[in-house]
């Protein structure tokens, strides 16, 4: 029987290196992770799993006691791997899930700093992705069949005979890449993501760019289904507190938020694209709980 040692040299064996590409290219999402509560909006450690389910779909969501799960600004570097596969394959060039890059490059394209601190950052998040453990029946023939994975299979630093850095390599699992390389699972997002803070801000953009797209009519939402699809360990009234200042903000670039409120029921989320803000370019330097807004 192989170890786990053994099986992951038996894969980087069979796999080609990607080198990332240079140069300008769109922002892409998988649209599975901006659907789907499959990450933590808290800064803070957390270690409770997700467990979201409902008739058609299952992700359970766990990390381990020394790292948590995954945040979704760990999950900026999937958005980079995403963004690097897509470009990759509209030019023509063949792509991989072994992929080799700088920290330089990434951070650069996920809006971060490149000092000490922020590649020390990004090495915690590495580490976070590959220790974060996923199953879903997502994209699974059979609903009752989990697809059991890491975000980042395995991953390690690159050094030459010197020790200096060269940079690092990274190897995603199947079912990320296999979403990605298809091209109806992939939305461009509005480089402009990367500027949000907060976590369920981040989370409201991912949601509301995959169900809103560039409908003139928008979408809607009630509080109590954004909150389920969340997965936020926040209490609901805090919840809604935060959806509430996020609209009075009107941060989400792309797209126009509003509250609706009625004597009875709950209140209502309705988002609609601003036409004037596409999305832009980064530089290497519908599920059952949403419905269209009816024209009035």
């Amino acid at each position: 029987m192989l170890t786990p040692r053994a099986r992951r040299r038996g894969e980087r064996a069979q796999l080609d290196l990607f080198r990332a590409l240079p140069g300008e290219m769109a922002v892409r999402d998988a649209q599975d992770l901006m659907a789907y509560p499959f990450f933590s909006l808290a800064k803070s450690k957390r270690t409770v799993p997700i467990d979201f389910r409902s008739e058609s779909v299952t992700v359970r969501v766990e990390g381990t006691a020394e790292h948590g799960l995954a945040t979704i600004w760990d999950a900026d570097v999937l958005i980079w791997a995403a963004s690097q596969i897509v470009e990759a394959r509209d030019a023509g060039i063949r792509s991989s899930r072994l992929m080799a890059a700088t920290p330089y490059e990434i951070l650069r394209f996920i809006g971060r700093g490149t000092s000490l601190r922020d590649y020390q950052r990004l090495k915690a998040a590495l580490d976070r992705l590959q220790s974060t453990s996923v199953a879903t029946s997502i994209r699974q023939p059979n609903a009752r069949r989990l697809h059991r994975f890491s975000w980042i299979n395995e991953w390690k630093e690159l050094a030459d005979g010197l020790g200096r850095p060269l940079g690092i390599e990274l190897i995603l699992p199947d079912w990320f890449y296999a979403g990605v390389i298809e091209e109806s699972l992939v939305l461009t997002i509005d480089a402009n993501y990367f500027k949000l803070t907060g976590g369920i801000e981040r989370w409201l953009y991912r949601l509301v760019r995959k169900h809103g797209g560039w409908q003139p009519g928008g979408w809607r939402f009630d509080f109590p289904h954004l909150y389920r699809k969340s997965g936020s360990l926040a209490r609901f009234t805090d919840f809604a507190f935060d959806l509430r200042t996020i609209v009075a903000r009107q941060s989400l670039p792309g797209y126009a938020l509003a509250v609706l409120r009625t004597k009875a029921g709950p209140e209502i989320l309705t988002f609609r694209a601003v036409p004037s803000a596409a999305p832009s370019l980064r530089a290497d330097s519908f599920d059952s709980g949403a419905r269209a807004v009816e024209k009035r």
